[in-house]
């Protein structure tokens, strides 16, 4: 585990669109760091599922079918960030993914004396992203999971555990992926544009190997001085 240089909270965001990798980045930076990653889907179903004052209010939007106002998204953020764990530092994936989020974010960090410090923005093609979700099938009974092309069953429609029959769901078809990451794209650009003024975006080529991702975001951290050379600090 690397500790970081100063006592400040050593808080990353990472922008990536669905498939870059981000789930499987932020679990090494959270081993490698020791500090909490802190998923804003994971977030939203906690509080609805507690019943808690916010995730009521949340639920409010979401059974009209409207979205969430950032004001809630950013209180929830911000007392997840109070909880002991994250005294160093958080990993926060999935939010802030517009601009008036990553404003509100900043502002309420800001109250804190605290701020963003480092974003790891894990750029892959569109087609790539498109490539590495629309290709996933379930177990119907098992809930395994199977892709065309990285991981496909012994014998096509069928799983190789239980031997039932697989299907694709809706949000996995090539139609709805390609909306997702159009969607994704043309809301990060001036997210990415919001941090770059900052100084805090390092922007990392995620279609290579998942070992060749995770070092270009250690050194990004290591060149910023925000982890140690040798993890000292």
């Amino acid at each position: 585990m690397l500790q970081q240089m100063t006592i400040e909270p050593l808080y990353i965001v990472l922008l990536g669109g669905p498939g870059a990798g981000k789930g499987t980045q932020g679990a090494q930076l959270t081993t490698y760091l020791g500090i909490p990653r802190i998923s804003s889907g994971d977030l939203f179903r906690e509080h609805v599922r507690s019943r808690t004052d916010l995730g009521m209010q949340a639920k409010e939007y979401m059974d009209r079918g409207e979205l969430v106002p950032d004001s809630i998204t950013v209180a929830m953020v911000m007392e997840r960030l109070a909880v002991a764990d994250c005294v160093r530092g958080a990993i926060l994936d999935g939010f802030p993914r517009t601009l008036p989020q990553a404003e509100a974010l900043e502002n309420a960090l800001a109250t804190q004396g605290k701020r963003v410090r480092l974003v790891v923005d894990i750029q892959v093609p569109a087609e790539v992203m498109v490539e590495r979700l629309s290709g996933r099938w379930m177990c119907s009974v098992c809930g395994e999971a199977f892709h065309e092309k990285f991981r496909p069953p012994k014998e096509r429609g069928r799983c190789d555990f239980c031997g039932n029959t697989l299907y694709q769901r809706d949000d996995d078809k090539i139609e709805a992926i390609t909306r997702r990451v159009q969607v994704y794209i043309s809301q990060t650009a001036p997210l990415e544009d919001f941090y770059r003024e900052r100084h805090v975006l390092a922007e990392i080529n995620g279609d290579q190997a998942v070992d060749a991702v995770f070092n270009a975001a250690t050194l990004a951290l290591k060149q910023r001085r925000l982890v140690g050379i040798e993890g000292q600090v």
